[in-house]
């Protein structure tokens, strides 16, 4: 080869490497962002990320893992995100990231809906979270007393109330104690009904029926939510209105729920993904409170157990199932 031939490789080798090492490059080699979904609703969360111009596929990749009542299978579920490496991981409620927060102390954990993340002990405080924890709390416990208001306005001789719950939800002392102050107030006998088990819904129904209940008041809790058509199917079976957390119960068969809007706080968990994503701790993220709230009665579930909602009430709803 002769000197000319082996400059011109030579140039020709170092403009090839210059071009691979420039920065046009390394733009398209850029890792994209994983995000460990564990939930039972990612719409809200999705639409979210949309409305911040991310793209799955494109520039995000979500590992969507449903989520599970059971904590040992939903410990599996986060610990196959932990070994994906994911960036984030988001999580649709208490008991998914309770095992999230066993999983990892170093992936940064993001929870949509917590009813209470300060007794839970996700984070040190609303305005200082100072772990890896951060995100949007339900404010479930806080609301009790609005909720009641509203179902004494559907019932006014409202007088005896059967409050149905899960001890082993971390949450449920919380909002009980919530209840009972709130049931004071209107000067309510209150009936409160443990519930472990499927089965234990029925006979807390036919509990509630002996002892005279005019109504009943569920407390929030990831089981409860998921048993939430069997609840519906006993109310109407023994005639008694029934007030829930969350709107799902309604759309599920049962009469009424008054609560923060899980849809809104899921789009906007997104906002506290993509601000991590560009470098924020969430130690230094505040827990944010609901922004939104939503009334919803179901006519067809009034229908069934012969109760009439008072006009003054139903103008009120944010919506009305017919």
């Amino acid at each position: 080869m002769n000197s000319i031939s082996g400059t011109i490789l030579f140039w020709f080798l170092t403009t090839v490497l210059l071009a691979i090492g420039s920065p046009a490059h390394a733009q398209q080699t850029k890792k994209i962002p994983r995000i460990g979904f564990l939930g039972s609703s990612i719409d809200g969360f999705r639409q979210g990320l949309r409305e911040l111009g991310y793209v799955e596929g494109e520039n995000i990749i979500i590992e969507n893992r449903e989520a599970e009542v059971d904590s040992a299978r939903s410990l599996m579920r986060v610990e196959e995100l932990v070994r994906l490496k994911v960036d984030v991981i988001v999580t649709g409620g208490a008991t998914n990231t309770r095992v999230a927060k066993q999983a990892t102390t170093t992936i940064p954990i993001v929870f949509l809906q917590d009813p209470d993340p300060v007794g839970n002990g996700f984070v040190t405080s609303l305005a200082r979270p100072g772990g890896n924890i951060t995100g949007l709390s339900s404010m479930s416990a806080d609301l009790s007393g609005k909720r009641l208001e509203l179902l004494k306005e559907v019932l006014p001789k409202l007088a005896r109330l059967a409050v149905l719950g899960n001890s082993a939800n971390a949450g449920n002392g919380t909002q009980l104690r919530e209840t009972e102050r709130a049931a004071e107030a209107f000067k309510m006998q209150l009936q409160y009904l443990d519930i472990l088990s499927a089965k234990d819904i029925e006979t807390a129904f036919r509990e509630a029926s002996k002892g005279r209940a005019d109504a009943v008041f569920v407390l929030r809790g990831p089981w409860l939510t998921a048993q939430r058509s069997l609840f519906a199917q006993h109310a109407v079976k023994n005639r008694l209105p029934a007030v829930y957390p969350q709107s799902n119960s309604v759309e599920a068969g049962g009469l009424m729920s008054y609560g923060a809007s899980i849809a809104d706080m899921e789009r906007r968990g997104a906002v506290y993904v993509d601000k991590i994503l560009k470098g924020a701790k969430p130690a230094d993220l505040p827990v944010e409170q609901p922004k939104k709230f939503e009334f919803v009665i179901s006519l067809t579930a009034a229908k069934q157990i012969g109760l009439t909602i008072p006009p003054n009430v139903l103008v009120r709803a944010d919506k009305v199932i017919r």
